[in-house]
């Protein structure tokens, strides 16, 4: 073993001391010497040597044999001074050493923090602040009823309705600030201690809760993530930071105040201004803008429903800091009383289950037909007003429920009623479950209800309303194997049109559509109702509108074989009301943003003249006195044209029964049937027409809507006089006493089935007009109106089906 330590870091500098150069002798080689060390030897160098002299090789290397205690030799005495103590180059040693490295410490600390400022500079320089105009905020689309302040109904997935700051009070502005941010007029934006905590807390794991100003806050909601991490406060700070710098407070409050959440679904203080207090954010006082700022911090935690101790007291609390920064008096604080806090309901977002779903339905589909997208109409924001009068679809939604109380389950209903003068749906009922089947979109063979259009055909051709035409029954005609026949066999064989449509006479009007063509009275019925050539949704899709399976239009189309719709007709109506002109039913008025901005507005169509205008005055002149007949008449007497429809499922039963009816300033059009073709009776077993139950939802809604409306007169008197048509002579005797003359039904029923009475000839004189009667009476059952049978192979009707599963075809 070497007698040293040759890795020792022993240097000069460090305390050796070299021999002198005096006793450094070279070794030559050879025997002994004078030059020898002393102690004698044999001229080697002591056992692991090199071959050169200890203290040499020492020197050479830099090494500390002498003060280690080397060779024996060295040792003896070689007139080298002492060597002194080995702990004093250690601990020289150690006190480099430690310099050294707290001088890389600081080194790479400078470095480090050189590194991170530079990263800082350059991470804040290239932070972009997203304008708030940017900020994803899905806002809530209300639709109102036409008085543009009645909500309907809230869609989207967020209650949300954005408002300036100017909109919210100043007292509600005052109570969020102080709640959560009293400096924040004053501060940077940003809170350090906030951050420090933060960053403590997610490195010992403890609470998450930290303290943030409402420009940290709005950072975190708009842009950010929920995640207490020092990561996401640091990308706080700097937006924050940023915020503060290009937005005014008053920015920054307004866009904060419109994405907090509230709790019960309200995100934004408009929305939930209305959901705890039912008042615009505008009207909110001191007490109901503290119970708002309890809410943000622990929305459901805080709600006075759930947790009323805790609310109030956390509201105390609110109002005590208004006090303190001088927004409240101790005057008002002291008289200041909890608010009442509405109830907690349903989400109020989404189509209604209600009826009105029907109508959010078919909003839905106007505006999307103008370009509106969905996310337009869920999360845009918009105010919608509808067309839809309050009062008006209280009465339809009304009508329906008295009238089919204690009825049949089965049984459905469906009413829909324009404005003849502008062509806005101001009441629209398609059945009581609104996510369900909308029965006034339902495709339903009408019945007689089609023979005013029928009647608008000839009359174009020229035949008038006091031309007479064979109504006895049974009736068999060239186009039609089966025989036609008259409800209850009522016949009369030389009826004028009026009466004939009156008594809503089907051999009359079969024969009347074959006669003018019925191709021409699909044009007419095509033009009154604006319906298209080929059905664009329902059962029916991509089928020819009033036509059967085959796409051929026969002479069925007399007594209503072809399916319309319950809006089809109130449409068709309205266009009779209005003199033939032609307005496309519309359930959107107006749309504006959530600023007010008008981005839609339509009060009403000019309209197109479909049908001349004559020959509307005399349709209508013929349709007078049918409610009469029907025991339908309006109150007071009023004015109104009408015609009844029953579509026959077999020669005893009814399948679809119709009541449709205009004045001059409303149309309205009611059906009643089933899910599926099939007999519709009352809870007594009756047989429903379409002055029974139908007749009487529709007296009930039209009674209603109509009051206080002044009186409209109908035309009296014919325009288009003679008859270029085939026509049959008047009768020469007295006429006898109607058959079977219709009863009055009762207001809820038909009455009860009796004998059938025999079968007059086809020289039945021509009945008188019956008398209207002051008040209905029980009678004899009604001989209204069959619209005929099950389809034969003669070209008679579109094949009918059920509502819900669609039809074979």
């Amino acid at each position: 073993m070497p007698s040293h330590d040759e890795t020792s870091p022993v240097a000069p500098r460090a305390g050796s001391v070299r021999r002198p150069p005096a006793a450094r002798t070279r070794n030559t080689g050879g025997g002994g010497g004078s030059g020898r060390p002393p102690g004698g030897g044999s001229g080697r160098p002591p056992a692991g040597g090199s071959g050169r002299p200890a203290g040499r090789n020492a020197a050479a290397r830099g090494g500390t044999a002498p003060s280690r205690g080397g060779t024996s030799a060295s040792r003896a005495g070689s007139g080298r001074p002492p060597a002194r103590p080995a702990t004093t180059g250690k601990t020289g040693t150690k006190k480099q050493g430690r310099k050294r490295r707290l001088k890389i410490v600081a080194a790479v600390m400078g470095g480090t923090l050189a590194l991170l400022l530079v990263f800082v500079g350059v991470v804040y320089a290239s932070t972009e602040v997203p304008s708030p105009d940017s900020v994803s905020t899905k806002q809530t689309t209300v639709l109102y009823y036409s008085d543009g302040v009645t909500e309907m109904a809230r869609l989207g997935d967020e209650n949300r309705t954005n408002v300036p700051l100017s909109q919210v009070s100043e007292a509600a502005q005052r109570a969020v600030l102080a709640a959560e941010n009293r400096s924040f007029y004053t501060d940077p934006g940003i809170s350090f201690t906030g951050i420090v905590r933060a960053a403590w807390n997610n490195l010992t794991g403890g609470s998450t809760q930290g303290g943030s100003t409402i420009t940290q806050q709005y950072v975190k909601n708009a842009f950010l993530t929920t995640d207490q991490t020092f990561s996401r406060k640091f990308q706080e700070l700097f937006l924050a930071i940023k915020l503060d710098n290009n937005f005014s407070k008053e920015q920054i409050l307004e866009n904060y105040l419109n994405t907090i959440y509230y709790g019960r679904g309200a995100y934004g203080i408009e929305a939930a201004a209305k959901t705890y207090f039912g008042v615009p954010a505008a009207e909110l006082t001191p007490q109901q803008g503290a119970v708002l700022a309890v809410l943000i911090r622990s929305p459901s935690g805080n709600d006075p429903e759930t947790n009323p101790e805790g609310a109030r007291t956390r509201w105390g609390l609110v109002l005590d800091a208004m006090v303190e920064e001088g927004w409240l008096t101790a005057a008002e604080r002291e008289a200041s009383v909890y608010p009442e806090v509405l109830p907690r309901g349903d989400s109020p977002l989404g189509t209604p289950e209600g009826p009105e779903g029907h109508i959010v339905t078919q909003v839905r589909r106007e505006l999307e037909a103008k370009g509106y997208d969905d996310q337009e109409i869920n999360a845009g924001g918009l105010q919608i007003t509808t067309t839809i009068s309050k009062p008006a679809q209280d009465a339809a939604t009304g009508s329906a429920a008295d009238v089919l109380d204690g009825e049949p389950e089965n049984l459905r209903s469906a009413l829909v009623s324009i404005d003849p003068r502008t062509g806005g749906v101001i009441a629209y009922y398609g059945g009581q479950n609104g996510t369900g089947t909308d029965y006034a979109q339902a495709q339903r063979q009408p019945g007689s209800s089609v023979k005013p259009y029928v009647l608008a055909t000839a009359l174009e051709q020229g035949i008038g309303i006091r031309a007479r035409r064979d109504g006895s029954s049974p009736q068999t005609f060239p186009d039609r194997e089966q025989a036609v026949t008259n409800s209850g066999g009522v016949s009369c064989g030389a009826c004028t049109l009026t009466e004939a449509i009156t008594r809503s006479l089907n051999t009359t009007f079969y024969g009347l559509a074959y006669e003018v063509g019925p191709e021409n009275v699909r044009e007419t019925i095509l033009a009154a109702t604006g319906l298209p050539d080929t059905w664009q949704s329902g059962n029916l899709e991509g089928s020819t509108t009033l036509a059967n399976a085959n796409g051929g239009t026969g002479s069925s189309i007399g007594i209503g074989e072809y399916e319309m719709r319950p809006f089809d007709q109130a449409q068709g109506f309205a266009t009779l009301a209005a003199g033939g002109v032609f307005r496309d039913a519309y359930f959107v008025s107006k749309v504006t943003d959530s600023a007010g901005a008008v981005l839609l507005e339509q009060a009403g169509q000019p309209g197109e003249q479909v049908l001349p205008a004559d020959v509307v005055n005399d349709v209508t002149v013929a349709l007078k006195d049918v409610a009469s007949y029907s025991r339908r008449a309006l109150d007071g007497g009023r004015e109104v044209a009408s015609k009844t429809g029953t579509q026959g499922l077999n020669r005893q039963d009814n399948s679809d029964a119709w009541m449709v009816g205009y004045t001059p300033s409303v149309s309205t059009a009611v059906w009643m049937g089933t899910d599926v073709r099939e007999p519709i009776r009352t809870t007594r077993g009756q047989i429903v027409y379409g002055a029974g139950l139908p007749g009487a939802i529709w007296q009930e809604y039209m009674n209603a809507v109509l009051a206080g409306v002044p009186e409209e007169d109908l035309p009296d008197r014919a325009l288009i006089t003679g008859d270029s048509g085939e026509g049959v002579p008047a009768p020469t005797t007295a006429p006898p006493s109607p058959v079977n003359t219709p009863a009055a039904p009762s207001t809820r029923s038909t009455p009860a089935q009796t004998t059938t009475p025999s079968v007059p000839t086809t020289t039945s004189p021509t009945p008188s007009p019956p008398a209207q009667t002051a008040a209905p009476v029980p009678a004899p059952p009604e001989t209204e109106e069959d619209g005929g049978t099950t389809p034969d192979d003669g070209g008679v009707g579109g094949s009918p089906g059920p509502v819900v599963p669609p039809p074979a075809r």
